[in-house]
């Protein structure tokens, strides 16, 4: 049965069975995504050194850098102003089948690649731009993922439906350590390096059938074809954003930054600075990150949920002021070599993030005026990763070698904590009455019925 809108009239809105459905969607595209990016990222340090990039030849170590480091990220952007506005003009149904496929494509071909001693320098290059394309498929991901299980759910709960797409790096990440664990669990060394490595790729195949299955089935949103109805989809998105968009946009891009800076210190910086300066076993830092993962799998849907009843904008900024300050209190608690206060430390610091991160969705949407949400989205989402989880990893392990102590970089996140704070300032808060009146008045019965 449709829901109705608070003065009684109808609003088009899917049924649970159909709700349950995009929130799948969405969920597993970003869970496939960060499973590539955990494999990708865990490969590029075990294996591509020995199967593309050989040190006896400089010029694919250049490559090697670059293709880790940079390609990803750099790409985003481009499938953020390429895929982003593609939601807004074709939907977020045609967007996310196109993303899935082309995600899954070029994780599928990384684990068919020859290597360098089959094909020569070839080889890595190949890798550099399937990688750019996995990145370009990813900055066009997360905008439509988000928006299919939003617009699909209630826009009062809004901040719980699209939480959806924010389970995804959790999910994604356990997959990808599970499934890298159990293969050198059941295979030899030699094995491992001559193909079971593939296999983790080639397993990517599993989540894009899953996802296409479930994403063929739905209908698109009822935003977007009350958007089609009204004849308001804009021409040229991209440059409406950036014209009439402004302070959203850099709302949503600094309200982005200290939950990607955070992150890349509890799941990136930690392994390198548990291992390296306090001398934790690797083994220990990456099970302490495994833990706090799958806690999220349970605290970004709740924080999601939270930020629908209490003040969203509250929300995020008490937990981005926790976050800033736990991160003092990590370093602290781990400075006595203990598990014990390694695993808290992670968990708790991975909790704060879930309180960010499960309201970002909701909160970047919220920017945008509806004709524009896929790409406005987009496009703070990509521009964001650029300037926080791109550089972070590099500005920490700098300052620490600069400074040999962990004080610069506490002071780094301070820093960007300040940055996410004034985005939440700078931003507006939810208006689910604006979605409801737009959906109920331009979505007519013959477009429902069609549904």
């Amino acid at each position: 049965m449709d829901a109705t809108t608070h003065d009684g009239r109808q609003t088009g809105r899917p049924d649970r069975k159909s709700l349950t459905k995009a929130f799948a969607a969405s969920l597993t595209g970003t869970a496939l995504e960060w499973y590539d990016f955990a494999v990708y990222s865990a490969s590029a340090a075990l294996i591509f050194p020995i199967i593309f990039f050989p040190e006896s030849d400089p010029l694919t170590g250049t490559l090697l850098a670059f293709s880790t480091y940079a390609v990803g990220y750099v790409a985003r952007p481009v499938g953020g102003f390429v895929f982003g506005r593609l939601g807004d003009v074709i939907g977020r149904k045609q967007l996310l089948v196109i993303t899935l496929l082309l995600i899954g494509v070029t994780t599928f071909l990384i684990g068919l690649l020859p290597g360098y001693a089959s094909i020569g320098v070839a080889a890595p290059i190949i890798l550099v731009l399937l990688r750019f394309a996995q990145g370009v498929a990813v900055g066009g991901e997360w905008g439509g993922a988000v928006l299919l299980s939003s617009e699909y759910g209630n826009p009062r709960r809004r901040g719980f439906w699209s939480s959806a797409a924010q389970i995804g790096p959790p999910a994604g990440n356990l997959m990808a350590n599970g499934a890298l664990a159990g293969l050198t669990f059941a295979l030899t060394e030699e094995q491992f390096e001559s193909w079971g490595w593939r296999v983790a790729f080639l397993f990517s195949a599993v989540l894009v059938g899953f996802g296409l299955w479930i994403r063929l089935k739905l209908e698109d949103t009822p935003v977007f074809k009350a958007i089609q109805e009204s004849g308001d989809r804009p021409e040229a998105p991209v440059t409406e954003v950036f014209r009439t968009q402004t302070r959203p946009l850099i709302a949503a891009i600094l309200s982005r930054i200290a939950p990607d800076v955070i992150y890349a210190l509890f799941t990136v910086f930690s392994i390198t600075y548990g291992v390296s300066k306090l001398g934790f076993v690797r083994s220990e830092v990456l099970t302490a990150i495994l833990i706090g993962s799958a806690f999220q799998l349970v605290t970004i849907p709740l924080a999601g949920a939270v930020s629908d009843v209490i003040n969203r904008r509250l929300v995020y900024a008490v937990a981005a002021v926790g976050g800033v300050v736990w991160v003092a209190v990590f370093f602290l608690l781990i400075g006595g070599n203990s598990f014990g206060m390694l695993v808290l430390g992670v968990v708790v610091g991975l909790t704060f993030h879930s309180f960010m991160y499960g309201p970002q969705a909701a909160f970047v949407t919220e920017q945008f005026s509806l004709r524009l949400r896929s790409t406005g989205a987009s496009l703070a989402y990509t521009i964001a990763g650029v300037f926080g989880g791109a550089i972070a990893p590099l500005m920490f392990t700098f300052l620490l070698e600069r400074f040999d102590s962990w004080v610069p970089v506490f002071f780094y996140i301070v820093v960007t904590g300040a940055l996410t704070v004034a985005g939440l300032v700078l931003g507006r808060g939810p208006d689910p009455v604006e979605e409801e009146q737009y959906v109920a008045r331009n979505l007519t019965p013959a477009t429902e019925s069609a549904s």
